[in-house]
């Protein structure tokens, strides 16, 4: 009697251990990774997505009239191209392709973001004497806890304008 006793408590016990050390490595994990993430490779991340998202948009896109084979409201017209906003052999952006972009993302704000590389909310502002043009999420109205800022001069069909594209989280430790 004495043996079945000692085995029950003995396999209870290891039960028991065993959840506790499980959820004690899920928790150590976790916290952890919202560490690194709060204590600077978030901020990082963020940097190096703003300068791909900069850099990205500032080119002609592929093929370099990408806004003429995009369907607005079919994403799976979307993968066949690279977004970049500027004319093909200038610097100009193009009002086409901004405008198809803009689109884009009131259409299907997450499919751009995953368009355009970017794993954080964005941002894109387009101001001109004239105009004033949004795409994306403004951090603003989402309560954003950590934005990253780029601010460009461009010109629009000859016109000075400045670009001003914001990469930008409302979580405390980083990418949702």
């Amino acid at each position: 009697m004495r043996a079945q006793f000692w085995s029950m408590d003995a396999i209870f016990a290891i039960v028991i251990f065993s959840l506790a050390i499980v959820l004690m490595t899920y928790v150590w994990y976790d916290i952890t990774n919202q560490f690194a993430l709060a204590s600077g490779y978030g901020v990082s991340s963020a940097q190096n997505q703003l300068q791909a998202l900069q850099t990205r948009l500032l080119g002609t896109g592929t093929p370099s009239d990408w806004y003429s084979t995009v369907e607005v409201s079919n994403t799976l017209s979307w993968s066949n191209v690279s977004i970049g906003l500027a004319g093909p052999g200038t610097a100009n952006l193009s009002s086409q392709k901004i405008f198809t972009l803009m689109a884009m993302s009131k259409s299907n704000y997450q499919a751009s973001k995953q368009e355009l590389g970017v794993g954080y909310d964005y941002y894109i502002t387009i101001t001109g004497s004239d105009f004033d043009l949004g795409i994306g999420s403004n951090p603003a109205s989402q309560n954003a806890t950590t934005e990253q800022v780029a601010t460009l001069p461009v010109t629009i069909s000859g016109r000075s304008a400045q670009m001003q594209i914001i990469v930008w989280t409302n979580t405390t430790f980083g990418v949702a």
